[in-house]
């Protein structure tokens, strides 16, 4: 699958990794990057949403819900049981890690996004390659 046609779902909540993810996308040629800024009412959003995500980005702290939480939420919706979930976070730290991967996470990817990497890493994670990149 081409950047072109991948929809990715970002949900975060500051505005400086939302612009970010939006110059990265559109350097990468995206069809489409669907935004939330809070995890509010996100069950309904998400099955409101016209297309489904190839590939689901969640801050672990945003809120009401975590990122946590809210994979837990798509996990039981189960339209969304082929759609890789990473993890984004500033602060994880090295045993959080586990955590993750124990709560079904697809993969950690650290804040603020590298530039350079990001395109071959979402090809990595399409792939179905998990990816556990922190800073420590």
């Amino acid at each position: 699958m081409s950047a072109q046609q991948l929809v990715i779902l970002y949900v975060e909540d500051e505005a400086r990794s939302r612009k970010v993810m939006k110059m990265i996308a559109t350097y990468m040629g995206f069809t489409e990057l669907i935004m939330f800024e809070d995890s509010s009412e996100f069950v309904a959003r998400v099955e409101a949403l016209g297309c489904k995500p190839d590939l689901i980005f969640l801050d672990i702290h945003v809120k009401p819900y975590s990122g946590f939480e809210m994979l837990a939420m798509l996990r039981q919706l189960h339209q969304f049981d082929d759609v890789p979930i990473v993890a984004m976070t500033a602060s994880v730290m090295n045993e959080e890690i586990e955590q993750l991967r124990v709560a079904g996470f697809n993969g950690c990817l650290a804040k603020p996004i590298d530039m350079d990497t990001f395109p071959d890493t979402v090809a990595h994670i399409l792939n179905g390659e998990e990816i556990w990149r922190v800073v420590s």
